[in-house]
């Protein structure tokens, strides 16, 4: 595994060369929690509010931060200091942007875990060959996954390590060790609540594998339950969440901390758009909007609201024609996502790579219908999606589509000019490589105008990629629509690319219905 340590300290040059990029308002965010868990006593962390960007992670995380702030504080002493907003000397700068380097390292280990213990190469290859060989290959992807790269290191947030914890827990699951696994997923729920998204694959398959037993056809045995083994599970799980949130029990700020992990007044949609089936919901309302008003059918008192709503701010808004969506109704409607996921795990609970495939579909689901879903959460689909690319060749190709559209959505978070030619030519190189690798690994030479495993319509739409960057980038300001139609770049990117997210998840579901199928039809011969 020499080489993927070889692979980890390249892109850990790339990370250090990356830290005079620019940085977005996150920076302040987490620079703030230093201050506030650096500062002030426990009881005072989740009121704290002297800043706009309050701790709104779960305990585990303000610890982590608390822990960062004594060792930041002889870094620099104003780092800690709460009333110094927005500040950014060169040394806070390069002590969180190293902060993050060096805790990606839990992730890097966390890939090697998988590499070495749970893939299965799809054919022999030469064994330093990064293009052929699916171990390294799948290194590549994941070390250098360019999502992680672009939000963590320029963007700047703390994903790596925390990707790091799902991936030995995904590692724990398919060496079997099930309270293990349990272990490390309540402890990353109380790092960072977006993976609640994963939740209930972990539920479903930890009480079907654990707790139950397999007939020979694949079926249940329902007299095989152990009560005992479900005591087990819970209570590590229990004793995780009680680590977490029993002070603020104790000091009876369950309400507060809780109001603080959920916002539901932050509206819909995020500041930038996530490609979900929201953002295709936006635009219909607003083509609605447009048209109606041109032919005089709607009153001039809506303009204002739609005004709201394609400003992309983080707050509520009413839709101008379409029902305005409650955050109850986004709620249902993920449920309804997932359920059909959950069922197949436990109707079809054929191994660790169910539970993958189950988890991804619950990303999926979530990601699709959820409240208030940042674009950056595309990331905790491509991820778990990595894990299935390098074992059969369609899943390979949908992971091939999805990274690709995924990681373009991500393009609108660096705004800026400077890093305009940085986020195109890592792209650019993270998916050379992964086309051109899938290809190499499953020996399909390339057909006219398809690109490696893809189909013909699945090229054409991701090479419209680039003239959508083309437009936004220098189209919209030559044609003079900055002013007037402002909203239109981010509009389209998040349209477009949720077209893309939509058919990846009709397919990844269609696909693994027949995994189940096929699996089944195993166990009965």
């Amino acid at each position: 595994m020499q080489n993927v340590w070889g692979i980890a300290a390249f892109v850990t040059a790339v990370k250090i060369l990356l830290i005079p990029t620019y940085h977005s308002t996150d920076f302040e965010v987490h620079r703030n929690w230093l201050a506030v868990t650096n500062s002030l006593p426990l009881s005072k962390w989740y009121y704290e509010a002297t800043s706009e960007w309050t701790l709104d992670y779960p305990p585990f995380f303000a610890w982590f931060e608390f822990l960062l702030s004594h060792i930041a504080k002889y870094v620099d002493p104003q780092i800690v200091v709460i009333k110094n907003l927005n500040y950014a000397s060169h040394a806070t700068v390069l002590f969180q942007r190293f902060s993050v380097i060096i805790t990606d390292f839990v992730y890097i280990y966390a890939v090697k875990e998988f590499c070495e213990k749970c893939l299965r190469p799809v054919k022999r290859s030469p064994e330093g060959d990064v293009f052929s060989n699916s171990v390294l290959s799948l290194a590549v992807l994941m070390i250098g996954n360019f999502g992680l790269l672009i939000v963590d290191h320029i963007h700047f947030q703390y994903n790596g390590f925390l990707f790091g914890i799902l991936m030995l827990s995904v590692v724990r699951i398919y060496e079997g060790r099930n309270l293990e696994a349990a272990l490390l997923f309540a402890t990353l729920l109380n790092f960072k609540h977006i993976f609640l998204y994963v939740a209930p694959a972990y539920f479903v398959y930890l009480l079907r594998s654990h707790c139950f037993q397999n007939a020979k056809d694949g079926s249940i045995l329902w007299t095989s339950f152990s009560p005992l083994r479900l005591f087990k599970l819970g209570t590590v799980v229990f004793m995780v969440c009680g680590m977490s949130f029993g002070p603020f029990i104790a000091m009876g700020q369950l309400p507060q901390v809780i109001s603080r992990l959920f916002p539901f007044k932050r509206g819909l949609c995020h500041a930038y758009w996530a490609p979900n089936f929201w953002a295709l919901y936006n635009v219909v309302d607003k083509a609605a909007h447009i048209t109606g008003t041109k032919l005089n059918l709607f009153p001039s008192t809506n303009s204002s609201q739609s005004a709201v709503m394609t400003g992309g701010l983080v707050q509520e808004f009413n839709h101008a024609v379409l029902p305005s969506v409650k955050p109850i109704a986004t709620l249902v409607a993920t449920g309804l996502s997932i359920v059909p996921a959950l069922f197949l795990l436990w109707r079809g609970c054929y191994g660790p790579k169910s539970f993958v495939r189950c988890l991804t579909l619950c990303a999926f689901g979530s990601f699709m219908f959820g409240w208030h879903v940042h674009e950056k959460a595309i990331l905790l689909i491509i991820i778990p999606m990595s894990l299935l690319a390098l074992e059969k060749k369609r899943d390979g190709q949908l992971f091939l589509f999805l990274a690709t559209t995924g990681h373009f959505s991500l393009f609108p978070l660096l705004f800026t000019i400077a890093e305009t030619p940085i986020k195109i030519i890592l792209m650019l190189v993270y998916t050379i490589f992964a086309f051109t690798s899938l290809g190499e690994i499953f020996g399909l030479p390339r057909r006219g105008l398809c690109l490696p495993l893809l189909s013909i319509p699945e090229s054409l739409y991701i090479l419209g990629l680039i003239p959508v960057q083309l437009y936004c980038s220098v189209g919209h300001s030559l044609l003079r629509l900055d002013e007037k139609l402002p909203f239109i770049p981010l509009m389209l990117t998040s349209a477009y690319c949720a077209l893309g997210v939509t058919y990846s998840w009709l397919r990844f579901y269609w696909l693994t219905w027949k995994d189940i199928c096929v699996e089944k039809s195993k166990k009965r011969e």
